[in-house]
């Protein structure tokens, strides 16, 4: 557990070693760009990024991997892609001694941001 009180995205980057910080900003940075109409937040104690008032992704930092979660469906349509990396349902570890495939990363948030404005388009006929 952290010993400083995170209050938003630059706390919760800050609190960790230099290496994790710079992979920590490099997936932040891809998140802006690839959905720059996304509101950033902190939630569930990590950074959270919503669309149309709904989850979009989600990234953490741990001892040895940043965590990366894209909902089950983002990491469904890329399943063969991260088939490499350690997984959950929702979720798969980017190791801190690999270089972070923002290209992958960045493809997954542009697929939930269609996915998300999809449904919001959906629901609002």
């Amino acid at each position: 557990m952290r010993a400083v009180a995170i209050k938003n995205v630059d706390d919760y980057i800050f609190s960790f070693p230099p290496k994790t910080q710079k992979l920590l900003k490099q997936v932040r940075k891809a998140v802006i760009a690839s959905a720059p109409k996304s509101a950033e937040s902190i939630s569930y104690g990590m950074p959270a990024y919503k669309l149309n008032d709904k989850a979009l992704v989600y990234f953490a930092g741990y001892e040895k991997h940043i965590g990366f979660y894209a909902t089950p469906s983002g990491h469904k349509k890329f399943e063969k892609q991260l088939s490499k990396y350690k997984q959950g349902k929702g979720s798969v570890q980017f190791p801190l001694d690999e270089p972070m495939p923002l290209k992958l990363i960045t493809d997954m948030i542009k697929f939930r941001v269609t996915e998300n404005n999809a449904k919001y388009l959906s629901k609002k006929k």
